[in-house]
């Protein structure tokens, strides 16, 4: 039964090195949903965060074939059940428009969002939570002219943490 994973890979920081990991998606006909990139807390050590929908054969396949790169130290494979997510969007709406309508700001209260940054042109607005919370501020902001939505961004943290020996 498909579902969506996600797939967490640790790997040295090497140009091609994305090119490779998406291709082994690919060849198997697997659609990657979201694509993060980014340092992780270890200096040159960089975190791939990769979400798809396949069935649990497929990811553990996808999996192993990633951990066969040079580059690739560790790669993992959770479901949402293995994890607990947090996105956060942020926002970019006109400024006259949150002076002019009332009603925005109380929007902006109502979902638990806050303002990051107020300029002439265009306020900053950011809302941390599950995607339906984001997507709903979202459609209510729509009515204002949303300026530029930026990629929603899903930090995970894996709920259940084992023990780690040194030696």
């Amino acid at each position: 039964m498909e579902q969506l994973y996600t797939f967490t890979v640790f790997t040295e920081n090497r140009v091609g090195l994305l090119n490779q990991i998406s291709i082994i998606f690919t060849r198997r006909s697997v659609n990657i949903e979201s694509l993060s990139v980014s340092p992780s807390s270890i200096p040159g050590i960089h975190k791939f965060t990769i979400t798809a929908n396949c069935d649990t054969d497929m990811a553990q396949k996808i999996v192993m074939q990633i951990e066969k790169r040079i580059d690739v130290l560790k790669a993992f494979v959770y479901t949402d059940a293995d994890l607990v997510y947090q996105e956060i969007a942020l926002y970019k709406v006109p400024t006259d428009k949150l002076v002019a309508e009332r009603d925005l700001e109380t929007i902006i209260r109502a979902h638990n969002a806050r303002i990051l940054e107020i300029d002439k042109e265009f306020t900053v607005i950011e809302k941390a939570g599950h995607y339906n919370e984001t997507e709903a501020l979202f459609n209510e902001l729509k009515k204002y002219g949303i300026l530029q939505l930026w990629e929603e961004i899903k930090t995970i943290r894996k709920k259940k943490q084992g023990k780690v020996s040194v030696q």
